[in-house]
């Protein structure tokens, strides 16, 4: 693994923070060449990837504090100024809140702007997994893959203990220090990221008549995405049978794109096109 790609005079870049740059950068770019298809100026790209970037931080990391509130109240300084801890759907949440903001103050096409980022969304989402993978963090199980990983400088390391402490059943011959190779879900929810990039790319000429189909698909998709890998994940929020809180969100996610699918299949995409500013 590489968490570190370098340090300059005490300050070290790591690889998830490069990733991380990396994949609003593309995601931007993406977005841009999307704007510039439907007639939207590609410059307003690069304004919404800053505001998703500063407010999907913050709910990534608001969401983390309340996902672990007993570390949090334990040591609410280091928790919050610790570099990890970020939860993708917090970012998410907090990234679109923001967008939606902006876009209300810049009087954009909400459903236009949807489809145009939505190809560049699922790009970022890929990019940056492939940053938890460098640094050893969010993945799998124990597995006897081929492809299985050992994350030995892990954040945290792939041991027996740490599995553990995921709710992960380790046999209990094996010791506590001892490493494991693991499912490598980055690069599983990397692969189906690019897949269903690939997908959103060829449906956009087809979905291009109803402004907001092709952000319901990505959206959808997103869902089914995370919902499959959370089977192989470690995790220990499970509940219900071993459904973790991630799997219940993709959920929700999955009925509401289908929701906002129908709607927008009957109202011929005649929803709000602007947000209206009082």
């Amino acid at each position: 693994m590489f968490p570190i790609l370098f340090e300059i005079g005490g300050f070290k870049v790591t690889s998830f923070g490069a990733s991380i740059a990396l994949a609003f950068l593309a995601g931007a770019w993406l977005a841009a060449r999307g704007l510039k298809r439907q007639g939207e100026n590609p410059e307003y790209a690069w304004d919404l990837a800053g505001w998703a970037a500063i407010c999907g931080i913050l709910g990534a990391k608001v969401y983390y504090l309340f996902l672990h509130f007993g570390e949090t109240a334990a040591d609410p300084w280091g928790a919050l100024l610790s570099r990890s801890g970020l939860v993708w759907y917090g970012g998410f949440i907090g990234g679109a809140l923001g967008v939606l903001f902006r876009l209300w103050q810049l009087k954009l096409p909400v459903w236009k702007v949807a489809d145009a980022v939505a190809p560049g969304l699922a790009l970022g989402y890929a990019i940056g997994r492939l940053g938890c993978f460098l640094v050893g963090d969010d993945y799998g199980a124990p597995t006897s893959a081929p492809w299985a990983v050992a994350f030995p400088q892990g954040a945290p390391p792939s041991t027996a203990g740490n599995l553990r402490a995921f709710g992960v059943d380790v046999p209990a011959s094996t010791p506590d220090s001892a490493v494991l190779a693991v499912h490598p879900t980055q690069l599983y929810e990397t692969a189906m990221t690019l897949i269903i990039l690939a997908i959103l790319i060829r449906l956009r000429p087809r979905l291009a008549s109803t402004p907001g189909h092709l952000f319901m698909v990505w959206l959808a998709l997103a869902g089914v995405e995370r919902f499959i890998v959370e089977i192989f994940r470690a995790k220990d929020d499970r509940f219900l049978g071993g459904f973790s809180v991630a799997q219940l969100i993709s959920v929700l996610l999955i009925g509401t794109a289908v929701a906002f699918y129908v709607a927008l299949q009957k109202r011929g995409g005649r929803v709000p096109a602007r947000v209206a500013r009082a």
